[in-house]
């Protein structure tokens, strides 16, 4: 088995984080913004991906695991493989969906992962080696119960209640101040500047604060549960695995009402103390086994 440091790369929606470790000590890190390499351009991807490197200083990495959000769509995949093939000569490179990382970071070979971030996805590996993943779409198509799903939500709540002439409520209230809109058309054409999947996720924050004193905001939190707990039903059907459920991501770890009525949803769950790039050293200290 080679022998040297190895680097994980946890490259989310909103942000990457990188981490350089040897014999279980960590060497070096960095932090960056996000770079989704299914729905960023490959120059935006490379040139934030470039700059993570490069804040780490010189390092010359035997063994690196990528965990990346948009890694499931094979020309993504390839291309970040690429990428990072040619950032670091010589490194035995592996590239997985960043879900992979939970379940390594929470030191489980098989149990479920459930992540609500600027995305939401379910991965589900069990004793036997079989895996599935449910959700994961891209903010586009789903990721149902994810930052951007509560902030689409909410907006769609702000815009019925501005065309039908009531009040915009607490949750209106706070959506407008914070786009710096004063009716539906300038907030629709605010929405609609907004290119990234985490600048959305960004104002999720919203909906939760005023959870208490607008029932719709209530609702929508409790509809971002319930298509949480879809997802995780959805990987138990297809796998012999029930438990346990590690939760990750910055909107299920950050937000405890949401926490909450997952719970009350699916049971005993597991919040997922170490970050998922520790995960991406554990896989890439494990490729150096194989």
């Amino acid at each position: 088995m080679r022998r040297g440091p190895v680097l994980g790369l946890d490259i989310g929606g909103s942000s990457s984080r990188a981490r350089l470790s040897e014999g279980g000590r960590v060497i070096a890190e960095a932090d960056g913004p996000g770079a989704n390499v299914a729905e960023l351009g490959a120059r935006l991807v490379e040139r934030r991906l470039t700059s993570l490197l490069q804040a780490m200083g010189p390092i010359q990495p035997v063994a690196c695991c990528a965990g990346s959000a948009g890694a499931e769509v094979p020309a993504g995949h390839a291309r970040l493989g690429r990428l990072l093939q040619k950032a670091l000569p010589g490194c035995l490179v592996t590239v997985v969906h960043d879900t992979r990382l939970v379940l390594a970071a929470a030191g489980l070979d098989a149990g479920i992962a459930l992540i609500a971030g600027t995305g939401s996805v379910a991965y589900g590996r069990d004793a036997s080696g079989a895996e599935a993943r449910v959700g994961g779409w891209g903010w586009l198509l789903g990721d149902d119960g994810s930052g951007v799903w509560v902030t689409r939500e909410a907006v769609r709540e702000v815009l019925r209640r501005l065309d039908s002439g009531e009040a915009p409520g607490a949750m209106g209230e706070a959506v407008l101040a914070a786009t710096g809109a004063r009716r539906s058309g300038e907030l629709t054409g605010r929405m609609h500047q907004l290119r990234e999947p985490g600048e959305w996720a960004a104002l999720a924050g919203l909906v939760f604060d005023v959870a208490d004193e607008d029932e719709g905001a209530a609702h929508i939190v409790e509809g971002a549960a319930a298509e949480l707990c879809r997802l995780v039903e959805m990987v138990r059907a297809r796998l012999d695995v029930t438990d346990p459920v590690v939760l990750a991501g910055g909107l299920l770890l950050n937000q405890p009402r949401l926490e909450a009525a997952l719970r009350g949803r699916l049971g005993s769950v597991t919040r997922l103390t170490l970050p998922p790039v520790a995960g991406a050293v554990r896989l890439a200290e494990a490729s150096l086994e194989g």
